[in-house]
């Protein structure tokens, strides 16, 4: 069976040539960290074996089996062993500064490739699952990068220089170390397949208590209220018994996989201090000899554990690496620079219907409409008629299934299918508590990092959230996640400030007055439509809103 043929054995839609390429692309980012590791991994081989002559030569000094200098002997091994040392600081250091930086790297590119990626409206995963994977694989992916491929080449050049030393001092004891060897790679084709399976269950299971972690503390709330706190221990209990099963799984063959292995090791050695020991006595070798012997053996031994080792950190990766290529699947949105069209501008419908991937029933049918530039417009629908759906047709994020729909400029004429590249024209605010931990400061510069003091001043006072200067740390007020400290109106309030400091041409509102009195509502309102050079939509089940708009859509 070929290598290739060995790796694809499993529950995987990835071959290994594919999963390899992929890897290669990765490392090209990491190739400084990598080369030091490289360098730093040779330099301590060296020092490692001139060790073993070192250890030698001065016990061959003391034994008198040689003439010379112990004090001299002893110095040489003292140097020696200090520029191991340093070595080791120097992987240390870089392995915890270079290897954060690295690691920090690849989330970014993971998490900007999320980004770009398209909208399918209903996520195929979970955010805990997404979560683990942006930390645990990608940590899996930059360690065996970074740290075991360099490894693998002092590691290789450890053992090749400790035979050929020991080749020079014993032929035979030489090759006998070596020869089993070629046994345990035959065993470790199986081992490889196996476990690759195996840490893939352990993976998922993994993702799925994260899952049920994440989703738990983040509506802890409707938990406690509904009284289903034991409902969800006991999903969280189960989920954990089956990553418990599989980890057990793992283990038990990984376990009986390294007895066997570390029994030939052991073997081996024992024959090799027979060898020695026999030789010793027989007056055929010296003290500093059998030393010797004993030492490159285990520097013969060390480093076909570690090459051994490679299986699992192989399987770790692929499997890491596939999680992560799970990621990527979702094609990108079109790319380029964006399209700002002069205000007013106007969206276009023609004949859209809109189906979800998984082939239900249409949830936008045949729908014709056109939102004037300028205009203000009321959506208005029951709950499941595909108001959001449409929001979202709008904003480019997912695509019809037939029909078109179209954004055109009110004075110059342009007129072109809506893409993401038109998203610059937009501003939204969505339903809900939409904003994220930090001040409010950091919650206005969403909309525009550039706005000045005064500009976010006054689109706190456009919004009707005035209240933000009555505040202690009045824009420097800390909010914890989902806006925590504030109210939903106030929240839903500064949301608006933070859309109107976008300032783009359409404005689309999913029911962004929801929390407001019906007075701050209406004063809202005024202020937003007091200029008429912006095209507003409002989704709403609300008659004050309504009684603003100039055109009503209703969707059924």
């Amino acid at each position: 069976m070929k290598l290739k043929e060995l790796f694809n054995r499993t529950e995987s839609h990835y071959t290994a040539k594919v999963i390899l390429k992929w890897l290669w692309q990765a490392w090209k980012g990491n190739r400084l960290q990598a080369s030091l590791n490289a360098t730093l991994g040779l330099l301590g081989v060296a020092f490692s074996l001139c060790s073993v002559w070192a250890m030698q030569n001065a016990i061959d000094i003391a034994s008198h089996a040689k003439t010379g200098s112990l004090y001299w002997a002893v110095g040489i091994m003292a140097t020696i062993i200090l520029g191991d040392f340093a070595i080791n600081i120097s992987r240390v250091w870089i392995r915890n500064i270079l290897g954060v930086r690295a690691q920090n790297r690849m989330q970014q590119q993971m998490l900007d490739r999320l980004l770009r990626s398209e909208w399918r409206g209903r996520e195929a995963r979970h955010s805990g699952d997404v979560i683990n994977r942006l930390e645990q694989d990608v940590q899996t992916v930059v360690n065996f990068l970074t740290e075991t491929i360099p490894n693998t080449l002092s590691v290789t050049a450890m053992f090749i220089g400790a035979f050929v030393y020991l080749l020079q001092m014993d032929i035979w004891l030489a090759v006998i170390t070596v020869g089993i060897l070629p046994c345990f790679v035959l065993v470790s084709r199986f081992y490889v397949a196996q476990m690759r399976k195996l840490t893939r269950r352990v993976r998922n299971s993994d993702s799925r208590v994260q899952s049920i972690l994440t989703e738990t503390v983040q509506h802890r709330m409707l938990i406690k209220t509904l009284e289903a706190n034991t409902l969800m221990l006991d999903k969280l209990d189960n989920t954990q018994a089956e990553l418990r099963q599989h980890v057990r799984r793992r283990t038990m063959f990984s376990v009986v996989s390294n007895l066997i292995l570390n029994t030939g090791f052991s073997l081996g050695y024992l024959v090799a201090f027979l060898w020695g020991a026999v030789r010793l006595s027989r007056g055929t070798i010296t003290y500093g000899a059998m030393t010797a012997f004993l030492q490159l053996v285990y520097r013969i031994q060390g480093p076909a554990r570690d090459l051994t080792k490679l299986a699992p950190a192989f399987v770790s990766v692929f499997t890491a690496a596939e999680r992560l290529m799970e990621l990527e699947e979702t094609p990108e949105e079109q790319q380029g620079d964006s399209i700002t069209l002069p205000q007013p501008c106007g969206i276009r419908l023609n004949d859209v219907s809109y189906c979800y991937a998984d082939g239900q029933d249409e949830v936008i049918s045949h729908l014709s409409f056109d939102f004037l530039p300028g205009s203000c417009t009321a959506i208005l629908g029951e709950t499941g008629a595909g108001k959001t759906t449409l929001v979202r047709l709008i904003l480019a994020l997912i695509h019809p299934t037939n029909g078109t729909l179209e954004i055109y400029s009110g004075t110059n004429g342009y007129a072109a299918p809506i893409s993401p590249l038109h998203r610059c024209n937009f501003v939204y605010v969505p339903q809900g508590n939409t904003l994220l931990s930090g001040t409010i400061r950091d919650n206005l510069l969403l909309g525009n990092p550039a706005a000045t003091e005064e500009q976010m001043r006054y689109a706190l006072e456009q919004s009707c959230a005035n209240f933000v200067f009555d505040l202690p740390d009045g824009l420097d007020t800390p909010c914890s996640e989902a806006g925590g400290g504030l109210s939903e109106g106030q929240a839903q309030r500064i949301a608006i400030a933070r859309a109107l400091l976008r300032d783009r041409s359409i404005m689309l509102f999913d029911e962004a007055t929801s929390a407001l009195d019906p007075d701050t509502e209406r004063q809202l309102l005024q202020n937003i439509l007091s200029e008429h050079r912006k095209t507003i939509i409002f989704i709403t089940h609300r008659p004050a809103v309504v009684d603003y708009c100039n055109q009503v859509l209703k969707v059924e």
